[in-house]
């Protein structure tokens, strides 16, 4: 199965091939400000399922990620592994914005105090133990 999405502008589009290997909510610091949001729903496909298309640009938020967005309109696509391994995509960004749901919230000991999860997905205070 493809899925398909795109920044505000058109500009960049991307298509990920199959089914992703996880989608999180992810609470932590520099999601919040690499989205300039309360935190980053995401899927995560492994980056050889990826195609991207488009005027791009790559800011390194730690040793481990890079955060991608349209140098065009500055939509944040995702965060790409800089090991090559896998990358997670915006879930606002795909076409079928409902096409996935999360499966768990990480590092909600970093999330916003006014943030209330009252969803009944699994919470981890760091990442996935």
């Amino acid at each position: 199965m493809m899925h398909e999405g795109g920044c505000l502008c058109g500009a960049v589009r991307f298509k990920a091939e199959g089914e992703p290997i996880n989608v999180r909510i992810c609470h932590c610091r520099l999601c919040q400000k690499s989205f300039a949001a309360p935190f980053f729903a995401r899927a995560q496909f492994a980056q050889e399922a990826i195609t991207l298309r488009g005027p791009t640009a790559r800011y390194p938020t730690s040793e481990r990620i890079e955060r991608v967005f349209c140098s065009q309109c500055g939509t944040r696509i995702g965060s790409w592994r800089v090991n090559g391994t896998a990358a997670g995509l915006a879930l606002a960004l795909f076409d079928d914005r409902n096409a996935f749901s999360p499966t768990d919230h990480i590092w909600v000991s970093e999330k916003l105090d006014w943030v209330r999860i009252t969803d009944e997905l699994p919470q981890f205070p760091e990442g996935i133990p």
